[in-house]
């Protein structure tokens, strides 16, 4: 590998909650990342999301049995990989945004409940800005919990 391929590879982070929020619109509560361990740049990020039995959907699922939903899961990984993007591509300031277009072969592996650091870890499958597709495993403990492939496309944000 040439010194200029090394420099390009080279990870970028941690990001603290504060490079998140710069890089991604979501706002409490359907902000689900709260921090990047570490972005390989044109290959992968890894990424945190703690847990907490304060979180607004554990009031109905399930009481009794808090349990994060399976949909928040890949929605915390399709976050994760928008942070990605926008920080691999500089679009940090743009106002572009991160779209879902499609979620593919979703396996939920074991329940999260409160008090989990899920780790996000989302691998490009496929690269063609605009338009992306994102391999994804959602761990705690270094168990696999959960895993999807889906796509998502970078654009302008709609007019108001």
């Amino acid at each position: 590998m040439s010194e200029s391929e090394s420099q390009e590879k080279a990870a970028i982070g941690p990001l603290d909650i504060k490079r998140v929020m710069a890089a991604i619109p979501h706002r409490y509560p359907f902000l689900l990342v709260d921090r990047v361990a570490k972005i390989v740049p044109g290959e992968s990020i890894s990424a945190i999301k703690a847990v907490s039995m304060n979180e607004e959907f554990f009031q109905g699922h399930f009481p009794g049995r808090p349990i994060m939903p399976g949909v928040l899961i890949i929605e915390a990984l399709a976050q994760a990989a928008a942070i990605m993007a926008v920080e691999e591509l500089d679009l940090l300031e743009s106002g572009k945004l991160v779209y879902f277009m499609a979620i593919d072969g979703a396996k939920f592996r074991a329940p999260v409940e409160p008090g989990c650091l899920l780790t996000l870890n989302v691998e490009y499958a496929k690269k063609r800005f605009p338009v992306c597709k994102f391999s994804g495993k959602a761990l705690v403990e270094d168990k696999l919990v959960a895993e999807v492939e889906f796509t998502a496309m970078i654009a302008d944000p709609p007019e108001d």
